[in-house]
């Protein structure tokens, strides 16, 4: 059975509190783990919630932050010293290449040759993925020092209809014919296409957007997804703050949302200005720009992707 779920490794902004770890999340999609940045503490985080090196297929860094990144160098021993065999790829700023290469080989230890580096540049670009169920593309953000959001997206599939193909005398396995080659001849002689029995459904789609100020980046990123997983790490009495820092606040997250018709919202990255006793206000500012499914995150939460769209 193939899974689909986004587990919390951490969710506190550049300082971890006795409650939330520095940043960490592990999206599982069929078979595929991307580690989206592995802050301090995320390999013991990763044994706290049942998961292991032999989980992981991808690391995204998207800025080389210290609560964004200092982690590496834990998983990238880890994944050595547990003999992970599978490829793992690693995306990263290409700009950051030197922090990546200081993390990537911060201490002494048997390497691996099995991670690959996947360096991304310019305002957008697309991953190479290979034969995982989904695309994977970066996208620039806006932030002190360079940074990338990433989404992933399947691609559409059909849902046959019953009704149609029962009505056209399509039985048996001239379904799995149709769906295959679009068209077929029954025995009655009548040709069927694939357009008269079917509708589009749409592949899930999921987007990571961290440390930024409000852009076309996060846009277009959070444009029609299942889950939306981005940062408020302020409350909207300092938005000032937030702008002069490169950061969004709980308000613009759920405005980000609104206007992208986003099907769930995590909110993470939560500053340590802010006791535990107001964390429900982050909630509360961002239903009052969006009405749909928020989630505000605790470590070790493990969020379902929603169920599909039909359409």
């Amino acid at each position: 059975m193939s899974v689909r779920d986004l587990t919390v490794l951490g969710s506190a902004s550049a300082v971890p509190t006795r409650s939330r770890n520095h940043n960490g999340y592990l999206l599982r999609w069929d078979g595929h783990g991307v580690l989206f940045d592995p802050g301090e503490g995320t390999q013991r985080q990763m044994t706290h919630a049942g998961l292991s090196a032999n989980d992981v297929t991808w690391i995204c860094v998207t800025h080389f932050h210290g609560d964004h990144c200092l982690g590496v160098p834990g998983i990238v021993q880890r994944i050595a010293r547990d003999g992970v065999a599978h490829p793992v790829d690693a995306a990263f700023p290409a700009s950051g290449r030197p922090y990546w290469e200081r993390l990537r080989h911060a201490t002494a230890f048997r390497d691996t040759d099995v991670i690959r580096e996947r360096p991304v540049s310019g305002e957008r670009m697309a991953l190479d993925t290979g034969d995982a169920p989904f695309s994977l593309v970066a996208r620039r953000l806006s932030h002190p020092v360079e940074a990338y959001g990433y989404r992933l997206e399947e691609p559409d599939g059909v849902t046959m209809l019953p009704d149609e193909l029962a009505a056209r005398g399509v039985r048996g396995p001239l379904i799995r014919r149709l769906q295959e080659d679009g068209r077929v001849t029954t025995p009655a002689g009548r040709t069927v296409t694939l357009d008269e029995c079917s509708v589009t459904r749409p592949g899930q789609k999921v987007a990571f957007v961290m440390d930024t100020r409000l852009c076309d980046g996060v846009r277009e990123l959070a444009a029609g997804t299942d889950m939306l997983v981005i940062e408020s790490t302020f409350l909207g009495e300092d938005a000032a703050l937030a702008a002069e820092y490169g950061h969004l606040t709980a308000a613009q997250a759920g405005a980000v949302a609104a206007e992208a018709g986003v099907g769930r919202l995590v909110l993470t990255h939560f500053s340590e200005r802010y006791p535990a006793a107001d964390e429900h206000r982050f909630a509360d500012e961002a239903s009052a720009a969006f009405g749909g499914d928020i989630t505000l995150v605790r470590d070790l939460d493990r969020i379902p992707l929603p169920p599909r769209r039909l359409t």
